[in-house]
């Protein structure tokens, strides 16, 4: 028989947000700043994969354990004009290392051009983007849990304001769980777009647009997150509409 006390039990778990069920115990392997060892190699990568963009306010770089680096690159518009965002990567490994007599050595190897694929994004969706990105990370990674040490490709996040230059830095393992998750699927997204033709671009902006508005209601169902938020993401990107702007 189901006493009283384990039938409100019941219930509150069933009429809690879905968001707070699936994300119990959700763990992201993220924090703030560079992972212990990778701000050179990081930091490389970055400018290579960027090199002729000018004042990127968004990218996201994968350094792999094995293999050729990679990242995207959001670049703002003149005015209200479309931004760009490019998908680029190392023709050759950035961090190489080699053996001598005098033992291992390390080369950052960026006298190279990186392989880049760049297309056209509607500045609405490019502001949206940043917004959303940076409202999700700055309120599920703590800004006093620093990036830790991972042996497995790991994921570097750097926003910069515009207005103040400051950037808001988050990296460590892919996030697959949470709000967070849907990041890497929009990276995806965002991907399989620059690919399409020209004319079929308006269809991936649109999926695009839908996953963003499933992060923002993922967001706003989570209490800590709404809670802190200043305003919504709308707001955010009005503010700065504006405004022009692995391991070693």
């Amino acid at each position: 028989m189901i006493t009283s006390a384990r039938m409100l039990a019941l219930c509150a778990i069933l009429l809690a947000p879905p968001l707070a069920r699936a994300d119990e115990g959700c763990r992201l392997e993220l924090g703030r700043g560079w992972p212990p060892g990778t701000e050179n190699h990081g930091s490389a990568v970055e400018q290579l994969l960027s090199r002729h963009a000018d004042a990127p306010v968004l990218t996201l770089t994968l350094l792999p354990l094995r293999g050729a680096e990679s990242g995207l690159v959001l670049i703002p518009g003149e005015g209200e004009g479309d931004w760009a965002v490019r998908h680029a990567k190392a023709e050759h490994r950035v961090s190489d290392w080699s053996n001598s007599r005098d033992g291992a050595r390390r080369e950052l190897r960026t006298e190279q051009e990186p392989l880049i694929d760049q297309a056209a994004i509607p500045a609405g969706i490019a502001r949206r983007v940043v917004a959303l990105w940076q409202r999700t990370l700055t309120a599920l990674v703590p800004a006093d849990r620093a990036a830790p040490f991972h042996d497995d490709n790991v994921w570097l996040f750097a926003l910069r304001d515009p207005a103040s230059g400051e950037v808001l830095r988050v990296s460590g393992l892919a996030p697959g769980c949470g709000p967070a998750e849907l990041l890497m699927a929009q990276r995806e997204r965002i991907i399989d777009t620059i690919d399409d033709d020209p004319e079929d671009r308006h269809r991936g902006w649109a999926k695009l647009e839908a996953s963003l508005r499933e992060l923002q209601d993922r967001l706003e169902r989570e209490p800590a997150i709404a809670s802190a938020a200043p305003g919504n993401a709308d707001a955010t990107v009005s503010a700065t509409a504006g405004d022009n702007d692995g391991n070693d």
